[in-house]
């Protein structure tokens, strides 16, 4: 009997690199997708967006500005950091 391999192979939306998705260990990284390598890259640079911008997470606008930059940063469309979160 053949042993059948269940881990799937996806596309990195940023590096557009396969990656085997057992090998993701924060399941919030699977929104766009993104390969483990982008996931810490993305968590770092959002921690400097929050510094940056002084966004409190606490605020609704200001979760939904570093939405928005999650965004940006996976669909490689992010420019300099704005300094007004309520930019849409």
């Amino acid at each position: 009997m053949r042993q059948v391999n269940l881990a799937m192979s996806k596309t990195c939306l940023r590096c557009t690199k396969e990656f085997d998705e057992s090998t993701v260990e924060d399941p919030s990284s699977q929104k766009y997708p993104s390969c483990p390598e982008c996931w810490k890259e993305w968590t770092t640079y959002a921690v400097m967006v929050m510094n940056e911008m002084r966004l409190d997470m606490s605020l609704p606008e200001h979760r939904k500005a570093l939405k928005k930059y999650e965004k940006g940063f996976f669909e490689k469309t992010i420019g300099e950091i704005e300094k007004n979160p309520e930019n849409k």
